[in-house]
């Protein structure tokens, strides 16, 4: 499946084996020329509580595990309620906690992230003090970014134009920083007007990917944080558009988009 271009290999297992594959074959299996090929993979097992209806783990296209994928929830959510004919809100269980859903329409599904958390031993991020904006060097250089998690940290710097952002050489140096003990996810986002920005994201362990449903939500949060952005954004990935909605403080993010089933069939793991 994929979600504005961000591409997952989805592996529905509520009543199969609940043994994940290996790291190395993960890897193999994302790779584009010799598997499957995908961003992340979204393993889908039995709920673990009462009120979910499932609960899913996600996996990098490196092999290594990690909390959450904006993206990726769509598409699980978009699995469960094509299979089970479930009403068009409920609750998937994740690494990060429970996930509110809302089936906006075929292939469009809203999703309630979370609030987001700003605190930087929470992110992790290895600085003094919560603020708006840090100093972070990198290439030899002072880049004023922002820091916060969605569930998965994110760093997110302002440049005038995508298009000529460094993400190649900037997002592996800031990914790997020494101040983001458990790396990071790196946006970078131009602001066009208070309602609409265009965002590319270099996503932990995986690299530029089309698009990044949490790195989508952290950077609206930044831009909102700043006073730059309204409560309702539209934001342009290289896959899509995504749209992000956030009133503030303690409220949650919520994060619409499309989930689009590619093809499926079985896998011998």
């Amino acid at each position: 499946m994929h979600g504005a271009g961000n591409d997952f290999l989805v592996v529905d297992q509520r009543e199969g084996a609940q043994d994940t594959p290996s790291r190395k074959a993960i890897r193999q299996l994302a790779d584009r020329r010799t598997g499957v090929g995908f961003d992340q993979l979204m393993w889908i097992g039995p709920p673990q509580d009462a009120d979910s209806l499932a609960h899913y783990r996600v996996f990098n296209a490196d092999g290594s595990e990690v909390e959450q994928c904006g993206n990726g929830v769509r598409c699980v959510a978009w699995v469960i309620s094509r299979d089970n004919g479930q009403s068009d809100e409920f609750t998937l269980g994740s690494p990060a906690g429970p996930i509110p859903v809302r089936m906006l329409g075929e292939n469009s599904v809203a999703v309630n992230m979370g609030t987001p958390e700003f605190q930087p031993e929470k992110i992790p991020f290895e600085v003094d003090h919560v603020a708006p904006v840090y100093s972070l060097d990198a290439a030899g250089e002072a880049r004023s970014v922002s820091a916060l998690s969605m569930g998965n940290p994110h760093c997110v710097l302002q440049v005038d134009d995508v298009a000529e952002a460094d993400v190649g050489t900037l997002g592996p140096l800031i990914e790997t920083h020494a101040r983001f003990p458990r790396g990071t996810n790196v946006g970078f986002m131009a602001i066009s007007n208070r309602g609409r920005i265009d965002l590319r994201v270099h996503e932990r362990g995986v690299g530029e990917t089309m698009a990044c449903g949490t790195g989508a939500c952290a950077a609206v949060v930044a831009g909102r944080i700043l006073g730059m952005l309204d409560e309702d954004v539209e934001v342009r990935l290289p896959g899509g558009q995504l749209m992000v909605s956030w009133p503030g403080e303690s409220a949650p993010v919520w994060l619409s988009g499309n989930a689009e089933l590619t093809y499926e069939g079985t896998l011998d793991i």
